[in-house]
């Protein structure tokens, strides 16, 4: 479901988590305003890019330019300016039901993808509106952000390591535990096995470990 979340919401509720006034907006003049309006989006973005969220996924034609590649590729393409994190995350050449993605054949090189495939469609990660996103990735967000405002709020290392460990779990968790573990658990219900089997921390997909979060 929807959170109807606002960055200035989140932001509000992460200042709340370490004792701190919530803002009434990023141009009231605090210290807390700007370094929250300072960090909020690389934070976001990085967070978005650390998982194949399904919320942050569309598909898109491709736009060949008319630029012929140095290289040994016949086109050109545009990715899209929406793009985010790692930018494509498949490739098709056809859009028929079962269609699978290339896994070969092509490459990225700056904003372009270089290919001899006369249409291309991809899938992208792009950063879509709070406003849309789901509670459970709200509430990673959260600490996310508690984590790293709550030294130059409030002077205190321990708070920040107490989010981070909400957000990420410990140390032995490589960053996978946590909030983001619960988050990806309840993301990938709705994903097919294949599209989350690349990433390491899904060994989680079992109704047994389900049970254990």
């Amino acid at each position: 479901m929807a959170s109807g979340d606002t960055k200035l919401s989140i932001c509000s509720d992460a200042l709340i988590m370490l004792g701190a006034s919530p803002l009434s907006s990023f141009s009231e003049g605090t210290d807390s305003a700007q370094v929250c309006d300072r960090l909020y989006d690389d934070i976001y973005e990085t967070v978005l890019a650390m998982y194949p969220w399904n919320f942050s996924y569309r598909k898109e034609q491709l736009a060949r330019t008319t630029s012929t590649p140095v290289t040994e590729w016949k086109y050109e393409y545009q990715l899209p300016s929406s793009s985010i994190g790692s930018g494509v995350r498949a490739l098709f050449t056809t859009t028929s039901t079962g269609a699978r993605p290339v896994n070969e054949g092509w490459e990225i090189l700056e904003d372009k993808l270089l290919t001899n495939f006369e249409t291309v469609y991809v899938d992208f990660q792009f950063r879509p509106s709070e406003a849309v996103l789901p509670t459970y990735f709200i509430q990673l967000l959260k600490y996310w952000m508690a984590w790293h405002i709550a030294e130059p709020v409030t002077d205190q290392i321990t708070k920040g390591d107490y989010y981070k460990t909400l957000a990420v779990g410990a140390p032995s968790e490589n960053n996978r535990g946590g909030a983001f573990r619960q988050a990806a658990i309840i993301n990938g219900q709705n994903q097919p096995n294949q599209v989350i089997e690349d990433f390491d921390l899904i060994n989680v997909k079992t109704s047994s470990d389900t049970n254990k979060f």
